[in-house]
């Protein structure tokens, strides 16, 4: 308890200091205000409380397989990106202290800390919406345990994963055509295993299938996962290759970093795996007709925001200053690079959902997602710059590119639930907006260099 304690007062003294200490604590009220006008909207719109509830899992889970990608880093990453901010995470090193007990309270220390501080928002912004409606306050203590149980879900799974993977590329594929297999022939309903089934049936017996997935996957992990060494040459990349430019040198670091660029199909999965549950399992229960093609279009596209972390997570702006680079050039490299990796991804994660839903309404998604993933690159250039970690806890930062973010997700969402009702209305309506965006995600991009070059110096 004593070094989860000091992680704890590690991980504040950290933010407080990047950001000052009244920004983070403000981080919650933020949360709560974005939750409610999300939850309002959705209610409006006719939304049901059980699809609201199943959203809010998919989401919060997607957002702990986000976290466990953290073993996608290298150990020289995460020594260069926090060894001077976060001692503790290589005290192993140091101290008597096995590498496994401190992977394990890190990851309870970011358990805790997204319970406070997004979770428990998200929970009482709905439990506004809730009790009005006349459901019961054990109730709405139950949905932020469950939602707690997601992310705690969603990083052990992930990090298994990797770290299944890190051993045997195999023996992944097979853990996972034999789970597809049990699902599948079994008639198995993998919901049940979920805190979604628990917060739908809470029950001993539900609440045993709940954890029995949480505890299999975190000892996966504790007991097989290993940050990967990179080498030194594998490393090494030169500064700016001759005729290859920025967007050439940033795709050779993104292949040489641990995961290379199978990291971006990886996280794009996660978002279409979300989508498509979010389509089958929630829309089904709440009696939604969504469009597919709009619906992966859109999140895919605004997946895209991990990308842009992987194509920055190595860059210095200082080291730029050493060559006659403008700041739109560096930017403009970026955007390159970023769409060489991104829009492949993105358009086989598409293919694979062809599988299971028609073509042609998933056609419009390959129209989509290029232009709100160019939106998503300008706003993150404009706000974060070449430090897209910042706005994880900067308040007014998340707060600015929350809100830019929200201008094109919730009219695009809005088209994708009235899609049926609309058939010819809709598509042309989402892809308008999805263009508008791209356009002025363009125009950020132009911008972003200049910006981020006055603001540094």
């Amino acid at each position: 308890m004593s070094l989860l304690s000091a992680m704890l007062v590690e991980e504040w003294r950290l933010h407080a200091q990047l950001f000052g200490g009244r920004r983070f604590a403000a981080f919650p009220a933020v949360m709560f205000v974005l939750g409610a006008a999300g939850l309002t909207l959705l209610g409006e719109l006719g939304v049901a409380r059980g699809a609201v509830v199943g959203g809010l899992h998919a989401v919060v889970a997607f957002l702990g397989l986000q976290v466990g990608t953290i073993g996608l880093v290298g150990r020289d990453a995460m020594r260069n990106v926090l060894g001077d901010v976060s001692l503790l995470v290589g005290s192993s090193r140091t101290l008597p202290i096995s590498w496994r007990r401190v992977l394990a309270t890190f990851l309870l220390k970011d358990l805790l800390y997204y319970a406070g501080l997004i979770l428990g928002p998200l929970a009482l912004a709905d439990a506004a919406r809730a009790l009005v409606q006349g459901t019961s306050p054990i109730e709405v203590g139950l949905l932020w345990m469950t939602l707690v149980f997601a992310f705690a879900l969603g990083v052990t799974v992930s990090l298994a994963m990797i770290a299944v993977a890190t051993r045997s590329v195999i023996a992944l594929l097979a853990s996972v055509t034999g789970f597809v297999a049990v699902v599948v022939l079994g008639n198995v309903d993998p919901i049940t295993f979920t805190p979604a089934g628990f917060y739908g049936t809470p029950s001993v017996a539900s609440g045993l299938r709940v954890t029995g997935p949480i505890v299999v996957s975190a000892t996966i992990a504790l007991a097989l996962f290993e940050p990967i060494e990179t080498s030194e040459r594998a490393s090494r990349t030169p500064p700016l290759p001759v005729g290859f430019g920025i967007a050439g040198r940033t795709l050779r670091e993104v292949a040489r970093s641990s995961g290379s660029v199978w990291k971006v199909l990886f996280s794009l999965s996660l978002f279409g795996g979300v989508t498509g549950w979010l389509l089958v399992a929630v829309a089904d229960a709440g009696g939604l007709e969504i469009a597919p093609g709009l619906a992966f279009g859109t999140l895919l596209g605004l997946g895209t925001f991990t990308t842009y972390a992987w194509v920055t997570q190595f860059d210095d702006p200082g080291e730029f200053d050493r060559y006659p680079l403008a700041p739109r050039t560096l930017f403009r490299g970026k955007l390159l690079a970023f769409l060489t990796l991104a829009i492949p991804a993105g358009l086989v994660v598409l293919a694979v959902a062809a599988v299971w839903f028609p073509p042609a309404e998933l056609a419009i998604g390959v129209a989509i997602l290029p232009a709100v993933a160019i939106y998503v690159y300008g706003v993150s250039a404009t706000v974060a710059g070449l430090s897209p970690t910042a706005l994880l806890f900067d308040v007014a930062r998340f707060a600015v590119f929350g809100a830019a973010i929200a201008l094109v997700a919730v009219p695009l969402v809005v088209t994708a639930l009235i899609g049926s009702r609309y058939p010819t209305l809709a598509p042309v309506l989402g892809l308008a907006i999805a263009v508008l965006a791209g356009t002025i995600g363009l125009v950020l991009a132009e911008i972003a260099g200049q910006r981020w070059d006055r603001r540094r110096r």
